[in-house]
């Protein structure tokens, strides 16, 4: 039977845990967006847009096959593998700022990874449905274990499908900081930024590869708190 160390009595340390997870995604994602707000007011000296500069980066590199479209919402830009296009957000594809031009060359940096058949982007196309699964799933069977009293196989499975959310969350972090590398070097190489505006360009991209790390220990720390719930459990079961 779950007592209060379990986490659902009146005290549960494990908490902590997820606070601290809490507090750094927030604090990572504060940090992404004043730093975006803070160089989106700087005008690149060549005056390229964001859909310019992705264009420029995608054909310096032989990619011709590859389309740059205007998504709505902001901060929404992504490539898409399956359809082969770099998705910039309208405040991204339209400006000529620093940040904007940061921002769609790091897309491109996934194009250019996929061109050349980067294995950590093909590793992490191939986990996204499991990792979905259990992003689903992982919950729900906790909880339907935890309310069943205490049933260890389904709360076991709802782990390991949690876990398997924290291995993509891994698995990402080496594919969009390669991405950003690849951005700068190439904006620097090609004359799209100059200057201070390549260093920038990169405290741009390092805010938000820190949302990506902030990610991953939040989801690490998660697991943590579900094995120091859970894990007590099984051991008194065996």
């Amino acid at each position: 039977m779950f007592g209060g160390y379990y986490g659902f009595g009146f005290y549960d340390p494990t908490m902590i845990l997820l606070i601290i997870g809490t507090v750094l995604s927030l604090l990572a994602s504060s940090r992404v967006n004043s730093t975006f707000a803070r160089y989106s007011r700087v005008r690149s000296t060549t005056g390229m847009t964001g859909e310019e500069a992705a264009r420029r980066l995608l054909n310096s590199q032989g990619i011709y096959d590859v389309s740059v479209r205007p998504v709505q919402g902001s901060l929404t830009d992504h490539y898409d593998p399956r359809t082969r296009t770099v998705n910039l957000s309208e405040d991204v594809y339209r400006s000529a700022s620093v940040a904007a031009i940061g921002v769609a060359a790091h897309e491109c940096g996934h194009a250019i990874q996929d061109n050349r058949g980067y294995v950590p982007l093909r590793l992490r196309a191939a986990f996204v449905p499991v990792a979905n699964f259990g992003s689903k799933l992982s919950w729900p069977l906790i909880m339907l274990g935890f309310l069943m009293g205490g049933n260890n196989t389904l709360i076991q499975i709802g782990i390991w499908m949690f876990l398997a959310v924290v291995l993509f969350q891994l698995i990402t972090l080496p594919v969009e900081l390669n991405a950003s590398s690849r951005a700068i070097k190439l904006v620097d190489q090609l004359g799209i930024l100059s200057g201070q505006e390549v260093g920038q360009t990169r405290s741009v991209l390092g805010a938000a590869a820190l949302t990506y790390v902030a990610a991953a220990a939040a989801s690490i720390l998660q697991l943590a708190r579900l094995m120091l719930l859970f894990g007590g459990n099984r051991r008194s079961n065996d």
